[in-house]
């Protein structure tokens, strides 16, 4: 009948004993050594036991190689006194000194069992050495080949009860996606659903979006509706400096993947390892990255092996950039859309990041929705932050409406910086500036509300600002409303012609983006009469110059590159005049509300609004 005997303990372990069985030796010597020396004696720097020599302090004296030990008298009697000890330093001439000061000195014999000492301070750095060595190669992965694991994968796993606390209850903004993902949760849930009728599930979904549109968030909601591991990985973090490195923590993350199916991978950032192989204007290549690529690519091959259900999501806000291997039918089928909310989606997203903040019941979440178009879910969960974050610095206990608009303009224009003092022709011609901006916007076709006008310095460079509010989403705009858009831009450098004679800094971001705007238009929306519904590169137009390589596309010649700079100037000019002639047919509006301006430094709501209904087209003359 065989007997259970105790395992023999490993050689770390009593690597470790012996470690532990030396450091205690040596706290009972040290414990040992102070009984016997008395406890604690007082201690003194060298210079200053010299001194106490020289003045004829000291009475007797112990001169160790390690310390000197020394007794000095007592002021009053005469008499031993207390003890002291020091550090000795090299010197000849101590001894001499001692015996001119009458100090009775000796030297101190070297202690009994020094080899025992000396054996320790041998034995004892090798041991500690061998010991942390052995710690790190355990925790390297339990074994010498544990130095060796840099190729595995570094993904990090989310069980159901993490990723469960995520669901589509969650998710909020992105209707179209969720339905699309729901099918996936649906197979995860239920494949035979899926199998008995010869369905098969894609393999890949890819989740494309702009950033902080919710695209992790979408994964980590399918992981916990599905009630499956999770394994998140980041796709930089495949590529390392060895060669080999990606593919090999490719394979090790599907491996673990296949042991725990039915399961979900999320890549995260795909575009840092399936770029195109052919990006680099050279087809072909064995760098780093495209072996991590082919190794994906063999990986989301290789399912039909066996039972096993991975399902891979990935996520990218890149999707022009990666190989068009990855986005073959096999492979990623299927490429879901996760865009920035509407308006009732930016509503149900503001209200779910609103539940655990105290809002007063004046606060309109609607009404915030409507104001905030553009903003992806990110910004969204920022704004509400900031909202907070105001009402707290006021010292109030719930948010107010007035806390969601300081915090819209914080995010739009930037901080308020009252530090920074304009002087009294500056703050004049901000002012002016600002209220030509609002006089025009007003006039326009299609343009959002003029909400807001400060002269309240904001941002890195903004010295006042003209706040426009839109009343509803918009997703198309017409020529007018563009070349509304271009006068609008040009209204602060209108006024500032039209009351000072003269032009300053001020309107530099306005004309670029003016320009831009009406390059816009002759070039990719085709609205010019000379040039025709043609849309031209814009990168064409300086490829060489900028040191670029040439396009595929058709080039232009130098005849059409003066044809779009002549209309692109046409076409500022043209909103420049029209913004010139609607500020001198409401000159003494202008002149009004600048006044009101300096005064209050800022006009808003409803007052402004009523204002700026008394804005008078200028009249056409035949």
């Amino acid at each position: 009948m065989p007997v259970n005997k105790d395992p023999q303990p490993s050689r770390s372990r009593q690597i470790a004993n012996i470690v532990l069985w030396a450091a205690t030796g040596l706290l009972l010597l040290n414990i040992a050594f102070s009984g016997f020396f008395g406890g604690q004696i007082a201690r003194e720097p060298y210079s200053m036991f010299i001194h106490r020599v020289q003045e004829q302090e000291v009475m007797r004296a112990s001169v160790g190689q390690n310390e000197i030990r020394y007794q000095i008298k007592d002021a009053t009697t005469g008499e031993a006194g207390d003890v002291y000890t020091t550090t000795p330093i090299f010197d000849l001439q101590l001894p001499q000194l001692l015996e001119d000061n009458g100090v009775e000195f000796a030297a101190v014999p070297p202690p009994k069992g020094q080899w025992f000492g000396s054996l320790l301070s041998w034995v004892i750095p090798p041991l500690i050495f061998i010991g942390v060595w052995r710690f790190f190669l355990a925790r390297g992965g339990g074994g010498p080949q544990g130095v060796l694991s840099i190729g595995k994968s570094k993904a990090k796993v989310y069980v159901e009860g993490e990723a469960g606390k995520i669901t589509f209850d969650d998710v909020a903004g992105v209707e179209e996606a969720k339905t699309e993902l729901v099918e996936i949760v649906d197979f995860l849930k239920t494949p035979q659903r899926f199998t008995d009728l010869g369905a098969k599930i894609p393999k890949g979904v890819l989740l494309v979006g702009p950033p902080g549109t919710g695209k992790t968030l979408m994964a980590k909601a399918v992981a916990g509706e599905a009630g499956v591991p999770f394994f998140s990985i980041s796709g930089s973090e495949f590529v390392e400096l060895f060669v080999g490195v990606g593919s090999s923590r490719v394979r090790d993350l599907f491996d673990q993947a296949k042991k725990q199916a039915p399961c979900i991978i999320f890549i995260d950032e795909l575009d840092a390892i399936g770029k195109s192989r052919a990006s680099n204007g050279f087809y072909g290549g064995n760098d780093e990255r495209e072996q991590t690529l082919n190794q994906l690519l063999t990986e989301m091959d290789g399912f039909e092996a066996g039972d096993t259900t991975v399902i891979v999501l990935a996520a990218t806000n890149r999707p022009e950039t990666l190989d068009p291997a990855l986005l073959r039918p096999g492979r990623f089928d299927r490429q879901v859309l996760v865009d920035r909310p509407d308006l009732k989606g930016r509503e149900a997203i503001l209200t779910i990041h609103a539940k655990d903040v105290k809002l007063a019941d004046t606060v309109d979440l609607r009404l915030i929705a409507t104001r905030t178009p553009g903003f992806a879910g990110a910004d969204l969960a920022n704004l509400v932050n900031e909202a907070a974050l105001l009402a707290a610095r006021r010292h109030s206990t719930v948010v107010e409406q007035e806390d969601f608009s300081e915090a819209i303009e914080r995010v739009v224009a930037g901080l308020e910086k009252k530090s920074r003092v304009l002087n009294d022709k500056e703050k004049t011609i901000v002012a002016y500036h600002e209220v030509g901006h609002a006089l025009v916007g007003a006039l326009m076709p299609g343009t959002d509300e003029v909400e807001k006008i400060s002269i309240v310095p904001r941002g890195m460079a903004a010295l006042g600002y003209t706040l426009q509010l839109p009343t509803e989403d918009r997703f198309l705009r017409d020529e007018a409303e563009l070349k509304g858009q271009i006068a609008t831009l040009l209204g602060g450098r209108s006024a500032e012609e039209l009351i000072f004679g003269s032009i300053t800094t001020g309107a530099a971001n306005d004309l670029q983006r003016a320009t831009d705007l009406a390059e816009q238009m002759v070039t990719t929306y085709g609205m010019s009469k000379v040039l025709g519904p043609l849309a031209y590169d814009r990168s064409q137009r300086n490829t060489f110059l900028d040191g670029g390589m040439p396009n595929a596309r058709r080039p232009i010649s130098e005849e059409t590159a003066k044809a779009i700079d002549d209309e692109v100037k046409s076409l500022v000019e043209a909103g420049h005049q029209r913004a010139l002639d609607i500020l001198q047919q409401n000159r003494d509006l202008l002149e009004s509300l600048a006044q009101q301006l300096l005064e209050a430094e800022v006009i808003e709501g409803a007052p402004l609004r009523q204002q700026l209904k008394q804005v008078q087209a200028p009249q056409v003359v035949a």
